[in-house]
């Protein structure tokens, strides 16, 4: 990398670090403790809860991808970091899990991940699009790690209200990194042509990609309605969850080096169908776990597993899509990307939550690993380096 497509990734990084941050110290702790507030004792409601923020995401990353296309990368993500801090800070007031699900609609509706990953893709070469992606996901994934070792101990002191607070100030503390760390976006970035929109749903490569993004995102939500009550099913208290999470997501990490060898040999494709294999495995295991006797070093193992493709896919994927889309119209292109990305969240919760309420866990892994079998079959013809045709302005 040349020292702005360093500066690129290393600032970019940032803002993803500290906006996930703030969501996932809510995750590991969110389906215990929001049952303490009335109307929490509904697994439905609480699954609802957990992903309506990935509904109202997903109705905005286009307009917000779109809108990166028009007035600049940076003015919108300023403007989404602004609605996400809004929404924390209306969660933290919450006192019932009504409000607390208007806030977390609310943090949603700040949908910048578009728009940052398509700056992102702005300022760097294909050549090290995928490395620089893959640094967004570790800065995300030591996020996650580090959520997990302090979410627990945190919300003993400050409760679900005190994170969601923190999850508020993190969100400013992004504004500062776009507006003083994060570079412009080059200058032969133009306003899009027409059909630019139509042109990202036609391709049949990226369409693929979208489809995996919401297949992935929603086992990744789903999985977390029911592995907290595995865990503790396996005799580990729910103050350790943690040391289970953080050897798993830290141990994945070792193998992301693997994806890169692959690629730079001419290998990505494998290594990203290796990757939807893995993740299908582990929904199958998953299964047996909570249909009998549940073993805690099969649950760690089993969730080690799981991070290994999960971060080979986080640091493939939104390099995919970038690479194929028009650059006239990435932002479009990722916005689409990111609004199947939402939708996934919240499928995972909301459906997630019913699935448990109504057939139980077993019903949930299976339903998990049948789509990721099925997302298996459709990515088999992908084409990694298919870029869309350039879109022409017919005005």
């Amino acid at each position: 990398m040349n020292p702005l497509e360093r500066r690129a990734s290393a600032s970019l990084s940032a803002i993803f670090a500290l906006r996930m941050l703030g969501l996932f110290l809510v995750l590991p702790v969110f389906a215990l403790e929001a049952r303490q507030y009335p109307g929490g004792d509904d697994p439905a409601l609480l699954g609802l809860a957990l992903g309506i923020y990935g509904l109202t995401q997903a109705f905005l990353q286009l307009p917000f991808g779109m809108a990166s296309d028009h007035f600049g990368r940076k003015r919108v993500i300023v403007v989404g970091l602004f609605i996400f801090a809004l929404g924390s800070f209306w969660a933290a007031a919450a006192n019932d899990l009504t409000h607390l699900l208007v806030g977390r609609s609310l943090q949603g509706a700040g949908a910048v991940s578009a728009a940052v990953t398509a700056l992102l893709a702005d300022l760097t070469r294909d050549e090290v699009r995928t490395k620089a992606m893959a640094l967004v996901g570790t800065s995300i994934g030591l996020m996650f790690a580090f959520s997990l070792v302090v979410a627990p101990v945190l919300v003993g002191y400050v409760g679900l209200s005190g994170l969601f607070g923190l999850t508020g100030v993190l969100a400013l503390l992004g504004v500062l990194v776009v507006v003083w760390g994060a570079p412009p976006a080059p200058p032969q970035i133009k306003v899009p042509a027409r059909g630019g929109l139509k042109a990202v749903l036609r391709h049949a490569g990226l369409m693929r990609l979208n489809f995996g993004v919401f297949v992935l995102h929603a086992v990744q939500l789903a999985m977390w309605v029911a592995v907290p009550a595995l865990l503790v099913q396996a005799g580990l208290a729910k103050s350790d969850h943690w040391q289970v999470y953080l050897a798993a997501v830290l141990g994945s990490f070792v193998l992301i080096g693997v994806v890169f060898a692959m690629e730079r040999r001419g290998h990505l494709k494998k290594a990203f169908l290796g990757a939807i294999a893995l993740i299908a495995l582990v929904q199958i295991g998953l299964l047996v776990q909570s249909s009998g006797t549940t073993s805690l070093g099969a649950m760690a193992a089993l969730l080690f597993l799981f991070f290994c493709g999960f971060n080979a896919l986080e640091a493939t994927q939104p390099s995919l899509a970038s690479r194929m889309a028009p650059i006239q119209v990435r932002g479009t292109a990722l916005g689409v990307y990111n609004t199947l990305q939402s939708l996934g969240f919240f499928v995972g919760g909301w459906g997630g939550g019913w699935l448990v309420k109504n057939w139980g866990s077993p019903a949930l892994f299976a339903c998990c690993a049948v789509a990721m079998l099925a997302w298996l079959l459709l990515a088999l013809p992908m084409h990694p380096t298919a870029r869309a045709e350039p879109v022409l302005d017919t005005a």
